[in-house]
């Protein structure tokens, strides 16, 4: 049976995901099979994974992909049980073991945590029974003891599980040793006696600085330092899961190609974009709320929505539609990815309500197709091939809804028998269901060579692969991973 240790945060985006999957690519590299897990995840950035004993296929959230890849593993809805993906300010989508089991409001959902902690107990204890470590990920933080009572995704799930926790604090954001102490502070005796020690993140400058911040914190707390990690350049290279984390991208300095990526209020699988952004020629510009596009922007790319009909009424809000529309008449070039590719045309029907108000919404009329919302998910990895370039295409669908109308006779991708996507006449406005599309290192290539750059045969999953690897040997370098591994139990 697996021991186990878990990393818990003094808040959100302190960098739990990061390091979880760093110490994943450790413990692998030391020879131990290790698995990750994260009992519950608030994610729109889905991934495919298999759902264990059945051939099928469902969603779990894309930071535990990407720690499976970490591990040398294929992903498993086990790895994230519980995923919950908002449509509203005050609803979501369920997921559990990879399965969609309708919208829930928030208080709803709360009183709902009881039957799934043994949902959650269920998966960990399947992960617990191929590997030799399991490294769980906290969600949000213990500090939010307003929500102890019913808690499954942090101390509610360490103390049921017998977990010992590694807590988290980001340094970057200031205030880090307030933040350890007063979690220390506000915890009740049988939580704070889960805590085997803590980690300080984002550092930058001179460690040896922060010499008398580690004694402070470990005299306000009793708890022993695994640690101070260093700011992780590195980890730029891998996928993002907080769309908070959107606007802080760096962009290269001599880009031949602006590619303006609207920031949608219900964002989802924005990490579609990833490939792009690594491209040294390519600047990837996240538009936020209540600035226009760009006009120098030689590609706008609509990505993908939880809400497709509420984020067609936020993008006019914003005068992004008239943006289009100026960009269309300039000769740019559109791209629409799933619940984007549904906006590009038409109109978007509802009619039972399945992402809210049931109703018939107006597209931005981009291309000549109609959408319908139907009750069944796809979600698949998809193997398939590019007519317009003749290269091979690898990726996965998560959607609901069908599309169809006369600009679907020029695909994106043949699927097996199965035409996906649709393309305007001229070819410079497209839409598609295949998420991962600009992750296929030859589609790229061809793709961007249309604006003029030569990519010199990137692979990108090969640059993901090094970039874990960097991570695990920062950290081996600025961790007690010997100690912290032996906390594990």
């Amino acid at each position: 049976m697996a021991r186990a240790i878990m990393l818990q945060g003094t808040g959100s985006d302190v960098g739990k995901s990061v390091l979880v999957a760093g110490l994943c690519r450790v413990a692998r590299q030391r020879g131990l099979t290790v698995r990750p897990f994260k009992p519950q995840n608030m994610s729109n950035n889905a991934a495919v994974a298999a759902i264990p004993g059945t051939g099928e296929m469902g969603e779990i959230g894309r930071a535990q992909w990407l720690q499976a890849l970490a591990c040398g593993v294929a992903p498993s809805v086990d790895m994230n049980p519980v995923l919950i993906k908002p449509e509203t300010d005050t609803g979501a989508q369920l997921v559990v073991h990879g399965k969609a089991r309708g919208s829930s409001r928030a208080h709803d959902y709360q009183q709902r945590k009881g039957e799934l902690l043994e949902a959650v107990l269920a998966s960990f204890e399947r992960l617990r029974a191929e590997a030799d470590l399991v490294i769980v990920e906290g969600a949000g933080s213990p500090a939010e003891i307003n929500l102890r009572a019913r808690d499954i995704a942090n101390m509610g799930f360490a103390t049921r599980a017998g977990v010992p926790v590694v807590l988290v604090g980001d340094i970057d954001r200031g205030g880090v040793i307030a933040a350890l102490a007063g979690t220390h502070l506000i915890l009740d005796e049988e939580d704070r006696r889960m805590i085997a020690g803590y980690i300080v993140n984002k550092f930058r400058g001179d460690l040896s600085l922060f010499d008398e911040g580690l004694a402070a914190i470990n005299r306000f707390t009793g708890w022993r330092s695994f640690g101070v990690v260093p700011w992780l350049h590195e980890a730029a290279r891998l996928p993002a899961e907080d769309s908070v984390t959107l606007a802080r991208r760096a962009s290269p300095l001599a880009a031949k190609l602006k590619v303006a990526v609207p920031m949608l209020s219900r964002i989802a699988n924005f990490d579609d974009l990833d490939p792009l952004s690594a491209e040294p020629e390519v600047e990837v510009v996240f538009v936020p709320p209540g600035e226009r596009l760009p006009r120098d922007a030689g590609l706008v790319v609509i990505p993908g929505s939880k809400s497709t009909v509420g984020d067609l009424a936020f993008l006019r809000r914003q005068g992004w539609d008239e943006d289009l529309r100026a960009h269309r008449a300039r000769g740019g070039h559109i791209a629409g990815l799933c619940g984007g590719y549904q906006m590009l045309g038409r109109f978007v029907d509802d009619p039972e309500g399945l992402e809210g108000e049931a109703g018939r919404a107006e597209g931005l009329g981009l291309l000549d197709v109609e959408t319908t919302m139907q009750p069944h998910k796809a979600v698949r990895e998809v193997l398939a091939h590019s007519p317009r370039y003749d290269v091979p295409l690898s990726g996965y669908e998560i959607h609901i809804g069908r599309t169809q109308g006369p600009d679907c006779g020029r695909p994106v991708a043949l699927i097996d028998d199965r035409l996906d996507g649709a393309m305007s006449a001229d070819g410079k406005v497209f839409g598609t269901y295949l998420h991962g599309l600009f992750g296929s290192d030859r589609f790229r290539a061809r793709f961007l060579r249309d604006f003029g750059i030569e990519t010199g045969g990137a692979d990108h999953r090969r640059s993901v692969e090094a970039a874990l690897d960097a991570v695990a040997a920062r950290l081996e370098a600025h961790l007690d991973c010997d100690a912290l591994l032996a906390a594990a139990r």
